[in-house]
Formats: structure tokens, sequence, C-alpha cells
């Protein structure tokens, strides 16, 4: 059954699709009235919907049932990444990212970052593509641009992971083995040049502990995949 993205959806029992999903669900579907299809609004609600009115400008739902916290997971996964020269990259980590389970892309600007500016919207896209592939009722959140330095001085509650490959300074920990099913975690992914020895060192005096993600030198999209599986399946 095809699932549809409808952040704007209420409690209505009716439902009426946007020009866009609407124009994609009946002249490329080909769905017509009677059809039952899928809804889903982004914070964790799922919809079961019949076609009631197959106007390909304008198509008419009706909801037929509705299951909130649909697979809510016990944990909240945020990643910081710094994104890459390539945007390619970037958006097939926010893709797979997405489809493995992940509540919050941070992008970051650090001391050696290949792209200092993105579009958000573009990586947005990206994401909502993701849930209807992959049948997830809540969107990940994908934020503004921030600076490495602010990022680390924020509050967060769960634990703070630093990613790092610098064998001079670091003081690793298997990310396996120091998490603890059901804990919120940020983990932070630098970017291609790594983070610098004075931006891991700020990072460890504001209480993030640093993690190994391997015995190789991974990309930075790469290793943000590895982090993501690694938490989802800690947590399975």
């Amino acid at each position: 059954m095809q699932l549809f993205f409808t952040p704007d959806i209420t409690d209505s029992e009716f439902y009426t699709l946007n020009e866009s999903e609407s124009k994609h669900c009946i002249k490329v579907l080909r769905l017509m009235e009677g059809d039952k299809i899928n809804l889903v609004d982004g914070k964790g609600t799922f919809f079961e919907a019949e076609i009631i009115n197959s106007n390909p400008k304008k198509c008419g739902l009706k909801i037929l049932e509705k299951t909130e916290n649909y697979n809510k997971r016990n944990y909240n996964l945020t990643i910081a990444i710094a994104p890459t020269k390539n945007n390619d990259r970037l958006e097939w980590f926010c893709e797979k990212a997405t489809e493995i389970g992940i509540d919050t892309i941070i992008p970051i600007i650090s001391f050696n970052s290949e792209r200092r500016n993105i579009n958000p919207e573009k990586f947005n896209n990206v994401i909502i593509s993701a849930i209807k592939q992959s049948y997830k009722a809540y969107k990940p959140t994908f934020t503004d641009l921030i600076k490495f330095t602010d990022l680390i001085k924020k509050l967060f509650n769960g634990k703070k992971y630093i990613a790092h490959c610098n064998p001079a300074y670091k003081q690793f920990s298997d990310l396996k083995t120091i998490y603890n099913k059901n804990e919120n975690v940020l983990i932070i992914i630098g970017p291609e040049g790594d983070f610098s020895p004075e931006e891991v060192k700020l990072a460890v005096e504001n209480n993030f502990q640093e993690i190994s993600l391997g015995n190789f030198r991974l990309r930075t999209e790469t290793a943000g995949i590895v982090a993501v599986t690694t938490i989802s399946l800690l947590n399975n």
C-alpha cells in the first residue's frame, strides 16, 4: 500500500491531499476511488485512508484508521555530522540513516570542514522520500548548520560521544561496549580531515566521551551510518 507524507493532517474524518501528492496518487500511481492508501504526519501518527474523490489536483480521502506512536523507539538518536564536499554523499547518509532509524541530524562546521554552507530544504526532501520508502511515521529533524564550538556547549539529555581517529590524542572506548540500551545519545562525526586535537580536547571538557567506530579510517558519511547502525542493533 502506498504511503504519503501529510504533515498538516488533523483528527478530521476527511482529508485532501495537496496538488503534488494528488497528482502522484491519481496520475502516476493510477489509484482510483475505493483504493486504500496510508498517510503519516511525521510526528508518529499513521493513518489508513480510502480515496473517495479521485481529483488529480484535490484527491479526497476518508480516514479509516489511526495509529499513534507507530513503531516508536525507546531511545533518541542525534547525529551531528560535518557536511561533505559532495552533497550527494550527505544526501545518501540522510536517506540511509532515516531508513535505519534516527531522530535528529545536525550539520556542523568544524576546523577542517570541506563545506560551510548547505540548503536544508534539499536534505529534508531526501528525508521525506526516505520515510515514505521505509514506512516510517516519524520524520527526522534536519537542523540549520551550526558551529562545532556552539554545538558542544548545548544541553543534551543523554550520552554524548565524539568519534575521531587521531591516535595521538584519543582515549577511545568502543561504542558497542559503552552504550546502554534505550539511552538517548548524541554522536558527533567529523569531516574528512577529522577533528583537530583542540576540538577533541574542547569536546572532552564539555563531557563528551571519545569513541571508536572500528579499526579502519572511514569516510564521513560511512562513519555516520556505522554509528546509526550500531545504535540500532544494540537497541534491538
